[in-house]
């Protein structure tokens, strides 16, 4: 929190989003639909869950009614702001039999502008995460690229953690990191709501510029950037404080991977809400006549049976346990040799959508406290 942060009311914020929405952007943000905090595309700043919060445990998720106004008062629901940037579905191509060329499907076209308001800490470290992915690899994703380089980026630092969230231990939060244009920190007082706000790039300022705010005072930063420190204090798990790489290769033969197999059902939930798993297959279809073919990519997770398929050999990893093993040796481990970074950013969401409430902290600190 510099000490040059600005200062809106709840007005303002609704400012903010028609500011954007006038600028071209399809400002996507936290609502309420179907008992869940989900991401969908707001029509106002009213369509955002105000009053209203959640509680979380292995394989439980609830909302539950918040005595004040708060907006941004709950933790990770069950999406992530990868949908956007990477779609869980994609059609790469089309064509007819005929095999004109005015028969297949041209250039991708243009993704939409979007805003992602009420981005937290671990989730900008998620969208930096799959840049570095699939954005800055020897063969870049050209389509994440696209989409990746229009968006613009409201974060929110986080003063009230999950039950769950264990992103200080990862290093990714509660503070938002690098990469927003506006971050704002959510002050609930008894007689109104209020937003500090930093800004972190020329295109905020701009943005920023055409809302009404007032500057700060040193104080009022001073507080923030205390309700921000506090929250690393309060989260609900951690990591154990140890290189988790070296911990996972000594423990490769663990009895442990066993143990968890017998409880993992190998549905693949962790992967599909997990902000940084990026595995996708590829899907040929036809119509019925057969004159019109498409090819589609689709999100894929390393629990599915046939992901190492072989063709002649069958599957590579069978059983539960190895492939348990190697999503989260993966994604706490080989992720850096890959990488140069961790895969988990530490939001929790794998533990709460668990059916059998798997807890990944859990898990690492039982291998720690073994070897």
């Amino acid at each position: 929190m510099t000490s040059d942060a600005a200062v809106f009311d709840a007005a303002a914020l609704h400012r903010l989003v028609e500011v954007l929405m006038e600028r071209g952007y399809r400002v996507v943000g936290p609502t309420l639909r179907d008992n869940a905090i989900v991401l969908d595309e707001l029509e106002s700043a009213g369509d955002l869950p105000r009053g209203w919060g959640v509680d979380v445990a292995p394989g439980q998720y609830r909302l539950r009614r918040r005595d004040d106004d708060a907006a941004f008062g709950h933790s990770s629901g069950p999406q992530s702001w990868k949908q956007f940037l990477h779609p869980p579905r994609r059609r790469l191509w089309s064509g007819d039999r005929d095999g004109t060329p005015e028969s297949f499907g041209g250039p991708e076209p243009d993704p939409p502008r979007y805003a992602f308001l009420g981005v937290r800490g671990c989730d900008l470290a998620a969208i930096a995460t799959l840049d570095r992915v699939l954005g800055r690899g020897q063969y870049p994703d050209t389509s994440f690229v696209r989409r990746h380089r229009q968006i613009f980026v409201v974060a929110v630092n986080c003063t009230e953690p999950g039950g769950l969230c264990f992103c200080a231990s990862m290093g990714t939060g509660p503070a938002a990191g690098p990469g927003y244009d506006l971050a704002l920190t959510e002050r609930v007082d008894a007689d109104a709501v209020r937003y500090l706000v930093e800004v972190g790039t020329p295109e905020g300022a701009d943005v920023l510029a055409a809302v009404p705010h007032r500057p700060a005072d040193d104080a009022e930063a001073a507080s923030a950037r205390a309700d921000v420190a506090a929250a690393s204090e309060r989260m609900g798990r951690q990591m154990p404080d140890t290189d988790l790489r070296d911990l996972l290769i000594s423990s490769r033969e663990s009895p442990q991977w066993e143990e968890v197999a017998s409880r993992c059902l190998t549905c693949g939930n962790c992967t599909m809400v997990c902000p940084t798993c990026y595995c996708t297959s590829t899907e040929d279809v036809s119509d019925l006549t057969g004159q019109h073919a498409e090819r589609w990519q689709n999100w894929a997770s390393c629990y599915e049976f046939d992901f190492t398929f072989v063709h002649g050999g069958g599957s590579v990893r069978q059983s539960g346990a190895s492939r348990y093993r190697h999503w989260l040796t993966h994604k706490l481990g080989t992720w850096h040799d890959q990488f140069d970074m961790s895969g988990c950013v530490g939001c929790g969401r794998c533990i709460a959508w668990c059916p059998t409430g798997i807890d990944i902290t859990e898990e690492m600190n039982k291998m720690a406290r073994d070897d």
